[in-house]
């Protein structure tokens, strides 16, 4: 049977990031893999940052946009079942940051896909300088991904102090509460915090054999209640000597809405391409090889004809 992992994460979290890591140790054991990016949205920017990844060892795959939650669960289903003969070892599922978790099990459990596949681990992608300060909704939505993990992996903790990564799992456990969730967290044991570039392969097997656990949580909301939404803009034309400032203040702006990511690539002056991945912890601008022309601002309440004023300057 072909395992599945899921990676799961809050908005900006760093899932990406974490898979191109993971992938890569995953490779380099000889295992043929598959990396599955199942989101809601038209235009996967995160699939286009794996592409180096692509090759003999790792093939990867998307799940278009749905027009509703069922839908996108059959959709799901169906493109686990065109995989399911292609000869991998392991397939890494990466949702969109609002992804409801119970859709991966439900899915998993279902003929002929539990005659294929058995879930391998679930990893949970925590920033470790997340704000303490979230919405219940957000709360909710943090607390149902944590909920099932085998481990928590604290991203971009390389600046964070102690106190500062005992308060997040403060937060992390008040959120367990607020969804009636039984399961506490502590450091050192589900939590694994440690800079990625000094992961070792001891870390990664921890990683890859964590597992995953069946806690009992109250679901009092439904995605179409999380109140978050994707907005995309295409052909965005700013110097990018303008672009670093344009991103901080969009995401400082009150009037756009509460505004937590901004990701996307844009085509530069003299026709090379860039990266943009804005959160309000930084701004990175990196030279890439290929693109789309597409910004996606994410966030909640957001107001589309503030945030074009910016694109529009």
């Amino acid at each position: 049977m072909v395992k599945i992992d899921l990676i799961t994460g809050f908005l900006g979290s760093g899932k990406t990031t974490f898979i191109k890591k993971y992938a890569k140790y995953l490779m380099e054991q000889g295992l043929n893999i598959c990396i599955l990016e199942n989101d809601y949205g038209a235009v996967n920017v995160d699939m286009m940052l794996l592409q180096d990844l692509a090759g003999d060892r790792c093939e990867l795959e998307m799940v278009a946009g749905g027009c509703d939650y069922d839908c996108h669960k059959r959709r799901f289903k169906t493109k686990l079942i065109s995989m399911g003969m292609c000869g991998y070892d392991r397939v890494i599922v990466e949702p969109s940051g609002i992804f409801d978790v119970d859709e991966f099990f439900d899915v998993l459990y279902e003929e002929p896909l539990d005659r294929w596949y058995e879930i391998g681990s679930v990893i949970a992608i925590v920033d470790a300088g997340m704000s303490n300060d979230m919405s219940k909704e957000s709360d909710y939505l943090l607390a149902s991904q944590l909920a099932n993990a085998g481990a928590v992996v604290f991203s971009r903790s390389r600046n964070v102090s102690g106190a500062d990564i005992d308060e997040k799992i403060a937060h992390i456990n008040s959120a367990m509460e607020l969804v009636g969730c039984k399961r506490r967290f502590k450091a050192g044991s589900d939590i694994i915090n440690k800079d990625w570039d000094e992961f070792t392969g001891a870390d990664f097997e921890r990683i890859m054999s964590c597992g995953y656990r069946q806690e009992n949580y109250v679901k009092f909301l439904s995605g179409d209640d999380y109140g978050y939404s994707s907005l995309y803009f295409m052909n965005v034309k700013i110097p990018v000597a303008k672009l670093k400032d344009t991103a901080e203040k969009l995401l400082n702006d009150a009037s756009c809405g509460k505004v937590f990511r901004i990701k996307g690539f844009m085509l530069k002056e003299d026709g090379g391409w860039i990266e943009l991945n804005a959160t309000h912890d930084a701004v990175n601008i990196k030279p890439i090889e290929t693109g789309q022309e597409v910004l996606i601002v994410i966030g909640e309440e957001l107001n589309e004809d503030n945030i074009k004023k910016y694109w529009n300057r």
